[in-house]
């Protein structure tokens, strides 16, 4: 028979046992110093990143309240910015109100001193029209059309060219008339008549008294003053030996009316040079001429000087046609009419 098993003994199992109890304490409390450390640790983790969020929220308070604040600068920026524009654009408004009422000035002025060019031009013909038709003076008239010609030179403006054009083909009319000195003419024939009362008639000269030598006088008081009657009787008369036709032995008063008669024929001439009547002007000449040879003393130097002088100015042409300056005047009327209604 075999032999019964043999029953564990009781006392064996706890010696078993307790190093199984300490192993497991051991590792429960390195499980709860491990769970104790991750619990810190976590803890320590967890603080950190409250920390950090609670800085990062502080930083994102700043900057939003930077962002506030430069959002309120932004905005009192573009307020700012609103109301400069504003004003730059009231300015701007005003500045070209302002330059189109100047503009408009500038226009009104242009065509105002366009105006009082084109009149003063139109008196400048008027005037060589007057001179030309009232005293035949092509001088003062060709000065008057040069001085027109200076000014729309200057003016230079393409509205007068054409009456530039017509001003010129005037100007060429007028040089291309003779040379007519009606000013010198004039004051030579002034000189004449001023000359006049100076000019010696014909018998106008004194007896020459013969004077006697002191030798031929006589001896004794009687015969010394009948010497002397004789010698004033003698002087008296004077004996002269006339070739030709006498001339008119002339009383002082029909004299004075003879050199006032020359005076008025040689004024006569001198209307009829102004008026450009070369008949009326040659017959007054050669009537003063005839007069002077007739009554006045040929042979003296003042006489022979007005006889040429005379002479000289019957040689002068007046018989020639004066131009019109009617087309400068139809141009500058026209201009001026047309800018009216313009």
């Amino acid at each position: 028979m075999s032999e019964p098993p043999a029953q564990p003994q009781p006392a064996a199992a706890p010696r078993a046992a307790a190093p199984g109890r300490r192993v497991l304490g051991v590792a429960l409390f390195v499980l709860a110093g491990a769970l104790a450390a991750l619990w810190l640790d976590t803890r320590a983790r967890l603080a950190a990143t409250q920390e950090e969020l609670a800085r990062r929220l502080r930083d994102l308070d700043s900057a939003g309240r930077e962002a506030r604040d430069g959002s309120q600068r932004a905005e009192q920026t573009a307020r700012e910015l609103e109301a400069r524009v504003a004003a730059i654009e009231t300015r701007l408004a005003e500045s070209q109100s302002q330059q189109a009422a100047l503009e408009a000035l500038y226009h009104e002025l242009a065509r105002g001193r366009d105006e009082w060019q084109l009149a003063e031009i139109e008196q400048l013909l008027a005037i060589a029209q007057q001179q030309l038709q009232l005293s035949g003076n092509v001088r003062a008239a060709l000065l008057a059309l040069d001085l027109a010609q200076s000014r729309l030179a200057r003016a230079d403006r393409p509205p007068f060219l054409a009456l530039r054009r017509a001003l010129a083909r005037d100007i060429e009319r007028l040089r291309a008339l003779p040379d007519v000195d009606l000013v010198g003419t004039s004051l030579r024939l002034d000189a004449l008549v001023a000359a006049v009362d100076t000019l010696p008639l014909a018998f106008e000269e004194r007896p020459v008294r013969v004077a006697t030598e002191k030798g031929a006088l006589p001896e004794g008081a009687l015969a010394r003053l009948g010497a002397e009657i004789w010698r004033e009787l003698k002087s008296l008369v004077v004996v002269r030996r006339i070739e030709g036709e006498a001339p008119p032995l002339l009383p002082p008063r029909e004299a004075y009316f003879l050199r006032e008669n020359l005076k008025l024929r040689l004024l006569g001439a001198r209307l009829a040079l102004l008026a450009r009547d070369e008949a009326a002007y040659r017959e007054d000449l050669r009537a003063a001429q005839a007069w002077i040879r007739r009554y006045f003393d040929v042979r003296s130097k003042a006489v022979e000087q007005a006889l040429a002088q005379l002479g000289t100015l019957s040689a002068a042409t007046l018989s020639f046609e004066m131009p019109s300056l009617a087309e400068s005047l139809e141009a500058v009327r026209g201009l001026r009419t047309r800018r009216e209604r313009g």
